[in-house]
């Protein structure tokens, strides 16, 4: 079993250690009137590549890489103060969701070979995520609730309890140190995004549109900062491109410029500009072969 154990060092940073390794957890922030972790910092070799899940994932592993350098991009990001309560990943699956991306991971990261050692009270029964007791084995996610997994990774957000701590530390080294754990993030993120991109083209009127107006889509979906009416007046108007890169734009500055960067940088190297989405094949498919 993984045993924790943390520091407060510079006023607002924590440090932990396990198995003998000295890691950083995450910044304390506020945020509202809440307060949490943030961990968003790490090294290249830390970071999502798309050209190393290329070759697994196809156009798919680019498509996400926008998104993924907005979120942090580190495998071991963290987020821990806004209404999710607990975020982690590359693309910062969301634990407040019922059967969304954070569940969908926590599931299938239960059954990987170390899930013991770091989460030996978590298992899996009749398809949810349940806490063993002394007692009984209880369900912390239904199809209506995630509340009980959120007390177990952050019980409030007035403070950042010894719990929230914790487990995050759990999360941060387990990522840093399984390779595991940081392909079944791809695969998942990957996964998710994939059966989201089919809704969003039915919801949206996407099937035939270019991967960058659909990425944007996507990625103001991912982040919640925008309504779909606000999403289907941009597609609508003579520039979607520039109006989907206007929404929220006040709000979240360092996010759009982010974006902005990545889809500059895909579109000069020849990665975005050559496809489109297909409604009929859930993929999408090279402008070659559009008859």
């Amino acid at each position: 079993m993984k045993l924790v154990s943390f520091s407060l060092e510079h006023g607002d940073k924590y440090f932990g250690k396990i198995d003998g390794t000295r890691f950083f957890i995450g910044e304390r922030v506020s945020f509202g009137d809440g307060k949490g972790l943030m961990n968003t910092q790490g090294t290249a070799g830390q970071k999502y590549d798309r050209a190393a899940f290329r070759e697994r994932f196809g156009f798919w592993a680019d498509f996400i890489h926008p998104t993924a350098m907005a979120e942090g991009a580190q495998f071991h990001t963290l987020n821990t103060y806004d209404r999710a309560r607990f975020t982690f990943s590359f693309l910062q699956f969301a634990a407040h969701v019922p059967n969304g991306d954070f569940v969908q991971f926590l599931r299938r990261l239960l059954g990987l070979p170390l899930a013991t050692e770091y989460f030996p009270d978590l298992q899996m029964k009749n398809g949810r995520v349940c806490r063993l007791t002394e007692r009984d084995m209880t369900p912390l996610e239904s199809d209506d609730s995630t509340e009980g997994l959120l007390d177990y990774f952050n019980p409030s957000l007035r403070e950042i309890e010894d719990t929230e701590i914790i487990q995050a530390a759990k999360f941060v080294h387990w990522a840093q140190n399984d390779a595991d754990h940081r392909r079944l993030q791809i695969e998942i993120g990957v996964v998710e995004i994939q059966k989201k991109m089919a809704q969003y083209s039915k919801r949206y009127g996407l099937d035939g549109v270019s991967e960058v107006i659909c990425l944007l889509v996507m990625d103001i979906r991912h982040q919640g900062r925008a309504t779909s009416g606000a999403i289907l007046a941009a597609l609508q108007s003579p520039d979607p491109v520039g109006k989907l890169l206007e929404l929220g734009a006040s709000r979240y500055p360092s996010r759009i410029t982010a974006l902005r960067r990545e889809i500059n940088a895909l579109t000069g190297d020849n990665t975005f500009g050559r496809f489109f989405y297909s409604e009929a094949h859930g993929e999408f498919v090279s402008r070659t072969s559009r008859s």
